[in-house]
């Protein structure tokens, strides 16, 4: 965003360090709003499809409505649209990153020989699944408390947290939240384990990724949500192909929570 070749600012919006939206896939969705495909805009910014497909899942995952609506045919096809919700996103990113480069650029002089104490700082999570939601209940009053999320919808997940986490995290109803959980941790075709407290998803696998120890299989939820989960061979889920309805078990106590 400068006009000096030795200096450089990039705009980087995030939620609690989790949710990254940076100037890639920004130029992913408007790509996407003047091309009408996933695949199209893929080649556009010399990203893999694969690539492409998993920052338009990411972006829908972590905001709280979908930037970007594909038409049927998943991964394998059909046309996809920039949302109203996805357009105003570029519109701020646009109009922030015109005011840190006004700003950067009256900090250039300053900056000389004292650039490199200049750092971007960002967490980074391991975990396949980071869906963002705003907190609707808070229930127990032991040592533990069982969180319900909304994911927008009537969709909604539930994580069995330390009472001492909810005073950490300063959680309460109406609250943003961010709800981590790794692949293996999701479980299809497998027996219940969580009780009464387990989270049960309902989707249609719209990708799937074998290898030969293991598989990794993508399932569209409502509110524009996915979710990610790591097959192994032998589970009674192994066989299924895209398309197939599923039901997605997650132990509320397998959800990890995260807030700004």
């Amino acid at each position: 965003m400068s006009s000096d070749a030795d200096f450089s600012a990039s705009l980087i919006l995030k939620r609690g360090g989790l949710a990254r939206v940076g100037l890639e896939r920004i130029a992913l969705l408007e790509a996407i709003a003047r091309l009408g495909s996933i695949s199209a805009a893929a080649k556009a910014t010399s990203l893999s499809y694969k690539g492409a497909w998993d920052g338009v899942q990411a972006l829908n995952n972590l905001f709280d409505a979908p930037l970007v609506s594909a038409a049927p045919g998943g991964r394998s096809g059909g046309a996809a649209q920039v949302t109203a919700r996805g357009q105003a996103v570029v519109r701020a990113f646009r109009a922030a990153e015109r005011e840190v480069g006004a700003a950067f650029a009256r900090l250039e002089a300053d900056l000389s020989d004292d650039a490199d104490l200049l750092w971007s700082l960002g967490l980074r999570t391991s975990a396949r699944n980071a869906l963002r939601g705003v907190v609707t209940a808070i229930e127990g009053d032991g040592v533990t408390a069982l969180v319900t999320l909304s994911l927008g919808e009537a969709l909604s997940l539930r994580a069995s947290i330390t009472r001492r986490s909810v005073e950490d995290l300063d959680l309460a109803p109406g609250r943003p939240a961010i709800a981590l959980i790794k692949s293996s941790f999701v479980r299809l075709g497998e027996a219940a384990q969580g009780g009464e407290s387990e989270n049960r998803l309902s989707g249609e696998i719209v990708d799937r990724e074998a290898g030969e120890t293991s598989a990794e299989v993508t399932i569209a939820l409502s509110a524009g949500k996915t979710l990610v989960a790591t097959l192994k061979p032998g589970n009674p889920a192994w066989g299924l192909a895209v398309g197939a309805k599923v039901e997605a078990r997650v132990a509320a106590s397998d959800v990890i929570l995260a807030v700004d």
